[in-house]
Formats: structure tokens, sequence, C-alpha cells
């Protein structure tokens, strides 16, 4: 079985280690938060002092990183500090989960192709619960024999594994699809309330536009008014699942995309604009489909 080292063990990188561990692979984990390395070491993990160590000597190398600058810190290091590519093997298969900007996924895979070694941007799209399902997508970016060796870990934390095209692609890719997941989650939230504000019940309103042209993923899978669907964060005081904070982040990584490629994005930058003053207003750390309140204060404050 394969050997592998994760390092980033949040809310998604956690769960993602553990398909891995029950599919019988040698796992060595690391994160700065010893709690994230205990729960993972008491499901059979092996635990790193740093993560270059735990990277070392592994044939897979995963990494799951709050933001760019983590992830070229992290693989390339500093005069200091050794990064990724000075430790491990040259036939080590390098896959980077984080969502970040395309460039940083350029300048990564531009170092590892000089030193000989498979690098891979590989964010993710399915949120906690097709992390612990291990039913997640992978949006990929690499040469096409990186991509075929990490499918002996891609397939058994993912039920969609999509090759996007060369390094930085799959970060291209998954910012397209998290803007039209925003916009999606906002236009949803305002019809819902817009229904309860004249009346409708929101889950029988619900199941009338899953079935009509206004379905989607957002009313199937993760219903943002409370009470209306179990097992989602709106019916759990919005808490677990895709922190707004890192949704804003998508979201500009998403505006800066347009602005480079003179891309008319107006629907972005609006959901941008919206999810900013929801995070200002304290909701940084709540799930993503939190913004209906923003419409259902609106209506109560009128």
């Amino acid at each position: 079985m394969a050997t592998v080292a994760f390092i980033g063990l949040g809310n998604m990188g956690g769960p993602m280690a553990v398909n891995l561990i029950k599919a019988g692979m040698t796992v060595t984990v690391f994160d700065l938060v010893p709690a994230a390395v205990d729960a993972l070491t008491s499901q059979g993990a092996l635990s790193a002092k740093t993560a270059c160590g735990a990277a070392a000597s592994a044939d897979f190398v995963i990494t799951m990183l709050p933001a760019g600058k983590h992830v070229h810190s992290l693989y390339i290091g500093d005069a200091d500090n050794k990064g990724l590519l000075d430790v491990v093997a040259e036939d080590a298969v390098l896959i980077d989960c984080s969502t970040i900007d395309a460039g940083t996924a350029q300048t990564v895979g531009a170092h590892a192709k000089a030193k000989g070694i498979e690098f891979m941007d590989a964010p993710v799209s399915g949120g906690t619960a097709g992390a612990a399902a291990g039913t997640l997508t992978f949006i990929c970016g690499g040469s096409d024999n990186a991509y075929q060796k990490a499918q002996t870990v891609l397939t058994v934390m993912g039920a969609n594994i999509f090759h996007a095209g060369a390094t930085g692609a799959g970060q291209i890719a998954k910012i397209c699809n998290n803007m039209l997941l925003s916009v999606l989650m906002v236009g949803t939230s305002e019809s819902l309330q817009l229904g309860i504000d004249n009346g409708l019940d929101p889950k029988v309103l619900s199941d009338i536009m899953k079935v009509s042209s206004g379905g989607n993923w957002t009313l199937e899978k993760y219903n943002p008014c409370p009470d209306v669907m179990d097992n989602v964060p709106s019916s759990n005081d919005y808490q677990g699942g895709f922190m707004v904070d890192l949704m804003v982040k998508d979201l500009g990584l998403s505006q800066q995309a347009s602005l480079a490629s003179n891309s008319s994005t107006p629907m972005g930058a609006l959901a941008r604009s919206l999810y900013v003053n929801h995070a200002r207003q304290g909701n940084g750390r709540h799930d993503f489909s939190s913004i209906f309140e923003q419409f259902a204060q609106a209506d109560k404050k009128s």
C-alpha cells in the first residue's frame, strides 16, 4: 500500500486523511494544531514533528492549506527553512488540494519540474460532508503522468476526478465553480425569503423550485433556510461547513483572475461585496449559507 504524508488537518483535510487510513494506507500527518494531529493518530495515523519530516519518505504528499502564501512557503521554503521540494523523494507525487491563486500553483509546479518532481494542484469541491464520505470532486492541474499516478489516492477520497489541464488549471476551474456557487446561494436565499415574506412555507417552496427551472445544488443539497433540510449547516445555527471567510477569499481570487483576463463577472463582483459585508458583521466563521440571514434580518428590521 502507498505511504502518504498529509499536511493540513482542518475541516476538510482531517476527514480526507481518515479515508486514506481506512483504505489501509500508511498515513503520516502534520498540522500546527496539536489537537488536529491527535484526532488523526487516534484513528491510526502516524505523526511527524515537522511537515518536512512527514513528507521525506512518502510516495504521495497531500497538502490542504489556507492560502497561497502558505503553499509557497511550505513547498519552496526560504533562506532559513527547507521546503518540501528539498526533502521529498524524486518519484514522489505532490498534490496540493488548497484553493489558492493559479500563479502560486504554477510557481510551485515550475520549481518541482526543475527538480524532476511531479506536482499537481487539485482543489476540491463537495464540502465537509463530501470529505467525510469520500465523495469529493477533485479538479486537477498538472501533467498526464502526475494525474494518472495520483489516482491511487484521489479515488479513495473522491467520486469525481477531473483533469482540467496544466498546472494551475485546477485552481482556475475551482474559482469559476465557487463564484457560481456563491451566486446561486445568494439567489436561492433571496428567493426563499421572498416566498416567506408572502406567506409560503420555505420547505414547500424549496420542493417546488427543486423540480422547476430554478432548481440548483443549493436547493437540492445545501438549503440555506433553517429547518428545511436536515444535516446541513443552516439547521445547526450555520456551524460547520464552508466558512464565509473562505468564500470571501475564493471570490477575491475569482475577481483577481477576472481582472487579469479582462473578463466580465458582474454577478461574481456583487456576490463578493455581499459576502464581504456579511463577514464584517461578525459572520466570518459561519457557513457561507448564512448569507440567508442578510435577507431575513432585513425583513425583521422593516
